[in-house]
Parts: C-alpha cells; structure tokens; sequence
C-alpha cells in the first residue's frame, strides 16, 4: 500500500502486476484561472486507464460567498462519487496532475480524510510519467463495476474560522500560508478580493516542496526546512492553509513525507479568511 508518493516506474510495474485490477489512477488536473483547462488536458493525452476528476465539480462543495473558493465536499458524497468511479475499500489510488502535484493532493487529502488510506500521488505527475518513457493516451477508460467506498472517519484534522481565531488568540496554533510569496505579502491578488495574511502566519510556499525536476524533495530535506519554519511546535500544533484549501494540502503531503504528520487544514483559508466581517489582515514580507 502506498500512501503518500509513488513514483512512474513503480506505477507502471503495479499497472502490470497481478494486483493491477485493484489500482485506480484519477487525473485531478486543473487551472484556477481556467476550470474546464484540466479535461481539455486530459482528453489530449493522460495515463492508460486514468479517470478524471474535476476539481470544483467532484472534489469540492457548493459555495455560499462566505465559506472559500473551494469548500469541502460533504464527505457522504465524495465517497458516493469515488464509488461511482470504481473506488473499493481496498483499492489503491493514484491520484496525479501536471502541475507539481498541487491538486492532486487535494485528492490525496480528501480520501485519508474520509478514512481511505491507500492513496498516494504520482510524483512528477505527467511529466515523471512521460520522461521515464511512459506513454499517454487519447483512449477513454474502460469503466469500472462501481464500487463499496464508503466515509469513515479519518485522521485529517481540521479547523474551521471560529476555531482557528479562538486559536490564535490562545497562541495555541502556528499558521503556515502555501501561497506564493508575493500574494502571502498581498501583491498581486488576482484571485480573491483582499489581499494579505492571516496575522501571524508563516509562509510556506508550496512549490519549495518540489525539486527542479518536479518531484518532492527527499524526505530529510523536507523535514529540516519544515521544522525550520515550526519554530520548535509539533507538528499537530499546525494549521495548513492557502488561498483556497488545495494547495495547504500540498504542505500536508510533504509533512507527511517528511515525517511529521498530524498538522490540521483549515479548508476555507484566505477565500474565507478575508470575506469575514471584521477578520484581521496582515501584510508585508515572511518573519
């Protein structure tokens, strides 16, 4: 069982393995800016066998203008969904986009939040694929018997805004923002109306979990540069969060790989953060 990353060529030997038929490989590619980007990708070329997933439409829930760009799904409905697609309780799940993995850990999180723990991302996603001399393809899957997926409870915590300001008041939680750093400081805000942080946020840009060739650092790497920026907290004393609640959950894998599990998400970040009457907005450089 996987349950963080996997890399192409052990994929590809798994797709081919006696166990094949108990992998389950979801396409969770996606452009914030451009919503219907992530099928036109697909439908150009991804993994044999590969389902996809849409980001606004499977792996998230309806928005009410207050609660973030993109709420948690209701996690009977995530898992009726997943069902639909073939997903079993024991099914291992691959879950991969061409874009560092920023969406595929939303997946990746989703499912252990939902009590589903063989989930892992392809590291590299597309690109790892591809360059290892892996072939896309243009065909559609051939579909699944759906199957017994159901919610349990997971490990993933979470946080909502209530809990995260009675937090902070107590300094019981250290916030670490995935945002890029110029939107962490509040330039350049193009996809919410405010821009800054929540005050006392550390910022973690997700993209530094990732090497030049796109995938995750090694395991130690990630662990010293996250307990450089934990500022001597465990790890179950962190908060993940980013514009939306997708990229945090990038955070959360690398902590996970780089063993330090046990951080929470607080899912509406900085969309719900800053359409709240009166939240307090920070910001200026990283500290």
């Amino acid at each position: 069982m996987h349950t963080t990353l996997i890399c192409a060529q052990d994929l590809a030997r798994a797709l081919q393995g006696p166990h094949r038929e108990r992998i389950l490989v979801l396409d969770c590619g996606f452009e914030l800016t451009d919503p219907q980007a992530g099928r036109r990708h697909y439908d150009a070329g991804h993994l044999p066998g590969a389902f996809y997933v849409h980001l606004e439409d499977t792996l998230s829930g309806p928005k009410t203008g207050r609660n973030g760009r993109h709420p948690l799904p209701d996690r009977a409905a995530l898992a009726r969904a997943l069902a639909a697609l073939g997903v079993n309780p024991d099914t291992q799940v691959v879950a991969y986009d061409n874009a560092g993995g920023m969406y595929a850990a939303r997946l990746w999180w989703l499912l252990r939040w939902i009590g589903h723990e063989a989930v892992a991302v392809l590291d590299g996603g597309a690109n790892a694929w591809q360059a290892a001399g892996l072939p896309l393809t243009t065909d559609a899957p051939v579909p699944r018997a759906a199957g017994a997926l159901v919610a349990r409870d997971g490990r993933q915590p979470t946080l909502d805004y209530a809990g995260l300001r009675a937090a902070l008041a107590g300094h019981d939680r250290l916030v670490l923002d995935a945002r890029a750093p110029d939107r962490y400081r509040g330039e350049n805000e193009t996809l919410d109306a405010v821009g800054g942080h929540i005050p006392g946020a550390r910022n973690r840009f997700f993209r530094d979990n990732l090497g030049a060739d796109g995938r995750f650092l090694p395991p130690a790497a990630l662990r010293e540069a996250f307990l450089a920026r934990l500022e001597g907290r465990a790890p179950d004393a962190v908060v993940c969060q980013c514009g939306s609640g997708v990229t945090a959950c990038h955070n959360l894998l690398a902590m996970e790989v780089a063993g330090l599990p046990g951080a929470a998400l607080y899912p509406g970040s900085w969309s719900e953060w800053s359409a709240q009457p009166g939240a307090p907005i920070a910001t200026g450089a990283n500290p």
